[in-house]
């Protein structure tokens, strides 16, 4: 059985922000127009009272959504009706699982 070391928060390398290769290791064509790629995620670790994780999580699955999806759902929403949400904010995920190799 062999070791597989997950990514943590914090272990990415500066020199290639995003990618999840080290720049050394990246292939020698990689600097060749490269494809628009989404920004890494950030990752927030949030406290919730457990009858709020609890509301949010029925609503989530009533919408066919995972918490996490709710919950930046709800952030957008809030953002945009304060006018606070920037104009340069990607549009959320599509459904489903992403495509393989992100």
């Amino acid at each position: 059985m062999t070791d597989v070391k997950h990514p943590q928060p914090g272990d990415e390398d500066p020199s290639s922000p995003g990618s999840g290769v080290p720049a050394d290791e990246a292939p020698p064509d990689a600097d060749v127009a490269p494809a628009r790629k989404r920004p890494a995620r950030k990752q927030v670790l949030l406290r919730l009272d457990p009858a709020i994780h609890d509301a949010l999580a029925r609503w989530a699955a009533d919408d066919l959504r995972s918490v996490n999806a709710q919950i930046d759902m709800l952030l957008r929403e809030a953002l945009r009706d304060a006018g606070r949400l920037p104009r340069d904010v990607r549009p959320p995920r599509r459904p489903g699982r992403p495509p393989s190799g992100t």
